[in-house]
């Protein structure tokens, strides 16, 4: 089963991958400004998400399967690669195990760690969300607040809303699996792997994702990795800070 992938531009190829609950949707401001500076950018909907087909099985080696089957149908090399937060595990891993294909690798907001599930109150929200009375999406959004008070976490998981047919809400995500596996979100990667290429880490200055204590983690697995922080920036840093983040990003890949 192949991925959906929205490719932008031309050039060297640009893989960005998403973060839990998103979808490649998410990046297309970013990835249309990558395009401009001579990428070809491939915004990459991973399994049980956005357009990309739905399965049972949810862990990071099936998602790095499906990449490097992505990657294999697309006869991409060379590929600069990055991913936030869940996507940032699947890029991490997908480095480490097919360094040949990576040239470069950013990992947005997450560290090679265990991490405990804290998408309770998000994936409650989410299936409070009744499609047989639910008509709008400002409908959905007044459910979804009793659940998720920030207003920035509701509009990004809002973006999963669309008309399955005339005056039928849905979302894209496969729910119902999302929250059987979530604790597959978490895993830790195999501490004995390692990628010995350049690696960029972006941290949010607000966000708990990548504490001090990670930092010599990072380093044994990632030795070629240096890490920036994002000011003004939460876990959502290319959202929030995306100028900031861009530039960075630039900066690392030219």
């Amino acid at each position: 089963m192949q991925l959906y992938s929205n490719i932008l531009g031309e050039g060297q190829p640009f893989v960005i991958l998403h973060g839990f609950l998103g979808m490649s949707d998410n990046w297309k401001t970013l990835g249309t400004k990558f395009s401009e500076q001579g990428f070809e950018v491939h915004l990459v909907d991973q399994r049980n998400h956005g357009r990309s087909f739905w399965d049972d099985v949810f862990n990071y080696e099936v998602l790095v399967d499906d990449l490097k089957t992505y990657c294999d149908e697309h006869e991409l090399t060379d590929v600069v690669l990055l991913g936030h937060s869940m996507g940032g595990k699947t890029a991490m891993l997908f480095a480490a195990k097919y360094p040949e294909l990576v040239s470069k690798l950013l990992v947005a907001d997450i560290a090679p760690r265990f991490y405990p599930v804290h998408h309770d109150a998000i994936l409650n929200g989410l299936s409070a969300l009744d499609f047989s009375k639910i008509q709008s999406r400002g409908e959905a959004d007044d459910i979804l607040s009793s659940y998720v008070s920030d207003f920035g976490t509701r509009q990004f998981l809002l973006k999963n809303l669309y008309w399955k047919e005339k005056g039928q809400l849905a979302l894209r995500m496969n729910l119902e699996v999302l929250k059987e596996q979530v604790s597959e979100v978490g895993e830790a990667l195999p501490s004995h792997l390692s990628f010995n290429k350049e690696t960029l880490f972006l941290r949010g200055d607000r966000s708990e994702y990548i504490a001090l204590s990670d930092e010599s983690q990072i380093k044994t697995q990632f030795p070629k990795s240096k890490l920036v922080t994002i000011s003004n920036a939460g876990h959502w840093l290319h959202a929030e800070n995306p100028s900031d983040f861009f530039d960075e990003v630039m900066a690392f890949i030219q």
